[in-house]
C-alpha cells in the first residue's frame, strides 16, 4: 500500500508557504508518507526540481498544481505550466484533457456553514442540491478530506462525493511541517512517474484517509 498526500505547498512555488522542499521531505519521512504531491498556486515544479530532490530522499516527489477557477479551486496532474485562460475552469479543463491529466476539487465546502455575510456562499446547499454544482461537472474527483477544513465541511464533501459515485481523495493543504499527512489517500499500487500516477488514480484503487502515519491509515468513512 502507497500513502500519499495528494495536496502540499512548499516555499519553492508558494508565496503563502513557510515549508521548505527540505523540510517537507524530512517530516514526510517522518509521518510515514510514501508520497508528496506539491501543488504549488498557479506553479508547477519542473522535472529539474523533482530530480534534484529526489537524490536527497526515498519519498516521491509528484508535481502538481492548484489553480484558482471561477468555479472554486482545483488541483491538477498532467499539466506542464499554467497557461492563459486557465482561471476559467471550462478553459482549464480542456487543457487539461488535452494531455489526459487529472483534476481534483479542491477543499469545495470550506467556510460555506459559516456566517453568509463573511463565507462568499449564496446559501447553504443540501447534498443533492451540492452534487448538481458546475465544477462536479468538470473534475475527475474531489477532496473529501483536506486538512485545513473543519470536519463538517469534509464529511459534507463525502457525503457529495458518494452521491457523484466518487471515491472522494485527499491532501493535508501543508503549508507547513505542522498538518503534513492529515489528509491523503491510500493507493494500491506503486507507479514510476506522473502518467502512471494518473492512471492509478483512474483505475479507483485508493481510499482517502484522514489519519495518515506510520502505524495506519484509516478510512475515512462515515459508516
Amino acid at each position: 500500500m502507497v500513502k500519499i498526500d495528494l495536496h502540499v505547498h512548499t516555499n519553492w512555488g508558494s508565496s503563502d508557504s513557510g515549508l521548505s522542499p527540505q523540510e517537507l521531505l524530512t517530516e514526510a519521512e517522518n509521518v510515514g508518507l510514501d508520497v508528496v504531491c506539491v501543488t504549488e498556486h498557479g506553479t508547477l515544479w519542473s522535472q529539474s526540481k523533482v530530480d534534484e530532490l529526489a537524490e536527497k530522499s526515498e519519498v516521491v516527489i509528484i508535481p502538481g498544481m492548484e489553480v484558482t477557477t471561477d468555479l472554486g479551486h482545483v488541483t491538477v496532474f498532467g499539466l506542464h505550466g499554467y497557461g492563459s485562460g486557465m482561471h476559467k475552469a471550462e478553459t482549464l479543463k480542456r487543457a487539461v484533457d488535452a494531455v489526459d491529466g487529472f483534476m481534483i476539487a479542491a477543499h469545495p465546502f470550506r467556510r460555506m456553514f459559516d456566517d453568509p455575510r463573511i463565507s462568499g456562499w449564496d446559501m447553504i446547499y443540501t447534498a443533492e442540491q451540492a452534487a448538481e454544482l458546475r465544477i462536479f461537472s468538470l473534475v475527475d474527483e474531489m477532496e473529501v478530506v483536506n486538512g485545513a477544513n473543519n470536519l463538517r465541511e469534509n464529511l459534507f464533501a463525502l457525503e457529495v462525493a458518494d452521491l457523484l459515485g466518487w471515491t472522494g481523495v485527499g491532501g493535508s493543504d501543508s503549508h507547513s511541517t505542522s498538518g503534513l499527512g492529515a489528509g491523503g489517500i491510500v493507493m494500491e499500487n506503486t507507479f514510476k512517474d506522473v502518467q502512471s500516477f494518473i492512471d492509478q488514480l483512474r483505475s479507483g484503487k485508493y481510499y482517502p484517509s484522514a489519519d495518515m502515519h506510520k502505524f495506519g491509515s484509516r478510512p475515512f468513512r462515515t459508516k
